[in-house]
């Protein structure tokens, strides 16, 4: 059984304010990213979400550029597949923010979609992507 201080540890670590990280890129992604909120300019689609599938850790959350949703919504089968594996993730327009440019996204990104997980931590659609990251960084240190 834990000490009273292992165990304080450990709740004070799981009530710690998740890291933002900005990734132009998702190819970008690694352990580093554990547990943070990821802000990419990558769109959601396949390719992409098998980069987060594939780290070495889970992120928090994901916000993808939904690169026009496209043809059977090939720009967001993110929300889907990380939705089965506990992660929330939510698109933003591209009409809203520049594809490529996760700056951009954060700053300006207006969420589309969001997935089942990402909608119980309060992400909603034409929530501003700042202001999803926000609440889901705050929720997560109280």
């Amino acid at each position: 059984m834990p000490d009273n201080d292992e165990t304080a540890s450990k709740k004070a670590d799981s009530m710690r304010t998740p890291e933002l990280h900005l990734l132009d890129t998702i190819t970008a992604i690694d352990a580093s990213h554990a547990d943070a909120v990821v802000v990419s300019g990558s769109h959601g689609g396949a390719s992409s979400t098998g980069f987060v599938l594939r780290a070495p850790a889970r992120p928090r959350a994901v916000f993808f550029n939904d690169a026009g949703v496209g043809k059977d919504r090939a720009g967001v089968t993110a929300l889907e597949a990380l939705d089965a594996i506990g992660v929330a993730c939510a698109v933003y327009s591209h009409d809203s923010a520049r594809i490529g440019d996760a700056l951009d996204g954060y700053e300006n990104g207006v969420v589309t979609e969001a997935n089942r997980a990402a909608r119980a931590a309060g992400i909603r659609a034409e929530q501003r992507v700042r202001d999803a990251v926000g609440a889901l960084r705050a929720a997560a240190s109280v």
